[in-house]
C-alpha cells in the first residue's frame, strides 16, 4: 500500500482526531468481552462464533481506520497542512 493510499485527505483535522481516539461502542465492547470469555471456556454456539467473528472484524477495521487517521495527522503536522 502506498503512503498516499494511507492518508484520509477529505477528513477535517477534528474528524481525524475523533477517529484516532474512537473506540468500539460500549455495548459492542461488552458483548465482545462476554463472547471472548465464553469462547475461552468453549461455551459458544455456532451463531455466537459467527457473532464473535463479526465483532472481531469490526475491531480490526476500526483499528485500521484509527491508524490511517493517526498517520494522516502526522503527515499534516510534518508538512504544515491544515
Amino acid at each position: 500500500m502506498s503512503n498516499e493510499s494511507k492518508i484520509l485527505p477529505t477528513v477535517s483535522t477534528s474528524g481525524l482526531e475523533a477517529l484516532a481516539s474512537s473506540m468500539l461502542a460500549p455495548r459492542s465492547q461488552s458483548r465482545l468481552d462476554e463472547l471472548l470469555r465464553r469462547n475461552s471456556e468453549g461455551e459458544l454456539s455456532q451463531d455466537e462464533v459467527a457473532e464473535l467473528d463479526a465483532l472481531l472484524e469490526q475491531v480490526d477495521e476500526l483499528n485500521l481506520l484509527k491508524a490511517r487517521a493517526e498517520y494522516t495527522l502526522r503527515q499534516q503536522s510534518d508538512t504544515g497542512a491544515p
